[in-house]
């Protein structure tokens, strides 16, 4: 495995990191007042004044890995940059339209849409001009099983009827939210994985109705937001299906593959800022006659957070490297340890961290509290550690054996 990258994406790695100096890190601050101050489910304007920075630098879309759309990057290439960009989660990532859910929305549309399904919704999502969100979890069943999904998708004519409640629906609460990938039951009497549709709902159809924000440890993340939605006699054209009846799961693996890893390159961004957060607070704070980084409890904790990390990145890069020359389906085992590992590590880093802030490290004075919330959804997003897990011990009993003579 060869991890040396190119002169173009060793470029866009230093741009990158200079406009976070210049542009995102300065304006945190200003991030949350505006959130808190203004109305909470606008748009932020801070946000909305760096993207056209950030677009005119050329550091648009840098997820996309055709280049007739995005910047063209492998994998690999695109990992540290998705790293420098989570650092700040949330806020950076979309300054520069590289956040989720609109990048997995966005490689459906790529891969799976038609002509004129990418024309009306992936133009505008990748202008930055609209936002999108995923609708597959549902509360009335364990959705770590998709083919539990009870959404119905009904042929009616020329179109579909759809009808389902779904929740923690990442993204609805931006009032740019225009369009929902919708998963659902389409023919009950088909194979298991051939039952399951997945159908393009413009989120201002008649019968959509978001009832509630959920918020997650106390947090309600708006803008963005995570929403409970029924669908009620939802009637959308028959041209909205994606990809054909039945292929639900396919596109879902296509989806979820670069989707996760791409969490998992952000969060190790968050493990590192958590870990320079650390040694700065440890530094400069005195306690029984001597600085916190003379303690021997916070030196290991360092060096614990430091090994783990390496050790993440290079799992992570490793996926990448397999999803770039094998394909997504070869690299399964190892986009399923990272997405255990990954968000396992970063909060390990982060517990640290606020531990060694005391007191300070659980309030909102400090990113740590929130990043700490954010990280432990992961591991439940996109699929829980113990989906993973049993796919993984799947995987490595399928190889059989090789023990020697007994």
């Amino acid at each position: 495995m060869h991890f040396e990258h190119s002169e173009k994406a060793k470029d866009l790695q230093r741009r990158v990191a200079a406009f976070m100096n210049d542009h995102i890190y300065p304006n945190e601050a200003t991030y949350h007042r505006q959130i808190a101050e203004g109305d909470r489910w606008q748009p932020v304007p801070i946000i909305e004044e760096l993207k056209p920075r950030a677009r005119a630098a050329g550091l648009w879309n840098l997820f996309l890995p055709e280049s007739e759309y995005g910047a063209g990057l492998t994998n690999v290439e695109y990992a540290p940059l998705c790293e420098i960009m989570g650092r700040v989660p949330g806020f950076g990532p979309e300054v520069f339209n590289c956040s989720a859910p609109d990048t997995g929305n966005m490689e459906v549309l790529v891969r799976y849409g038609t002509e004129a399904q990418r024309k009306r919704w992936l133009e505008p999502l990748l202008a930055g001009q609209i936002r999108s969100c995923f609708a597959m979890t549902e509360p009335d069943v364990a959705s770590s099983d998709a083919t539990n999904i009870r959404s119905s998708i009904v042929r009616e004519g020329d179109g579909y009827v759809i009808n389902g409640r779904k929740w923690w629906i990442s993204g609805a609460g931006d009032p740019r939210c225009k369009i929902a990938i919708f998963m659902g039951k389409s023919n009950p009497a088909a194979p298991k994985h051939q039952q399951q549709s997945m159908i393009l709902v413009p989120m201002e159809t008649s019968g959509v109705t978001i009832r509630r924000m959920l918020p997650v440890f106390g947090y309600d993340d708006a803008p963005h937001g995570h929403a409970e939605i029924t669908f009620e006699n939802v009637r959308v054209p028959a041209s909205n299906m994606l990809l054909g009846e039945g292929r639900g799961f396919e596109i879902a693996q296509g989806r979820l593959g670069p989707g996760r890893i791409h969490h998992c390159m952000r969060l190790i961004g968050v493990a590192e800022r958590a870990l320079d957060a650390m040694c700065a607070r440890v530094t400069t704070r005195v306690a029984f006659g001597k600085t916190l980084a003379e303690q021997g409890t916070i030196r290991a904790d360092i060096a614990e957070s430091r090994m783990e990390i390496e050790q993440a990145r290079l799992l992570t890069m490793k996926a990448a490297y397999l999803m770039d020359t094998v394909g997504n389906k070869a690299a399964r085992g190892e986009i399923a340890m990272i997405k255990v590992v990954v968000p396992r590590m970063t909060l390990r880093v982060l517990d640290r961290a606020i531990q060694a802030h005391g007191a300070a490290g659980v309030s909102n004075d400090f990113p740590l509290a929130s990043a700490w919330a954010h990280a432990r959804t992961i591991r439940l997003a996109d699929g829980p550690d113990e989906v993973h897990r049993e796919a993984i011990a799947k995987l490595e009993l399928s190889k059989g054996t090789n023990a020697g003579p007994r």
